[in-house]
């Protein structure tokens, strides 16, 4: 059997509020679990994010602390449009999460945004910035 991608962790210092943000991404998270030390969505097609507090994680890792430095990991959003990657930037940000990136138009042919999750992590949200471009 080959090995695939199943799932991507991430380890959350506050629950709720990390679940809070990623609900506005469109990720369908389940009602009621902003207490669970460990929670699942999955996404279309069937991978899923995984999200796991400190304290679960050091319950079978007890020498875990946590990262210092730079992302190690970077979660991108694919949006409709290159409006769409402003309106939920400026949401996000509205609701008092920390933008790193104003949207801008990369280079590469995509509006693109950073803004940071609940933990610090950067997470991208683009577009392409025309039909002919690939949003990929």
């Amino acid at each position: 059997m080959t090995p695939r991608l199943d799932a991507v962790g991430l380890v959350v210092s506050d629950m709720a509020a990390s679940l809070a943000f990623y609900r506005r991404l469109g990720l369908d998270i389940p009602e009621g679990a902003e207490s669970a030390p460990h929670v699942e969505a999955v996404l279309p097609g069937g991978p899923r994010v995984l999200f796991d507090t400190e304290d679960t994680i050091r319950s079978f890792d007890p020498g875990w602390k946590r990262p210092e430095g730079g992302d190690r990991v970077g979660l991108a959003f694919l949006c409709d449009s290159p409006a769409e990657v402003d309106k939920l930037y400026e949401e996000l940000v509205g609701a008092g999460h920390r933008g790193h990136l104003a949207p801008w138009d990369a280079v590469w042919g995509q509006r693109y945004a950073v803004v940071l999750d609940p933990d610090g992590a950067g997470v991208s949200l683009f577009a392409g910035r025309d039909p002919d471009v690939s949003s990929a």
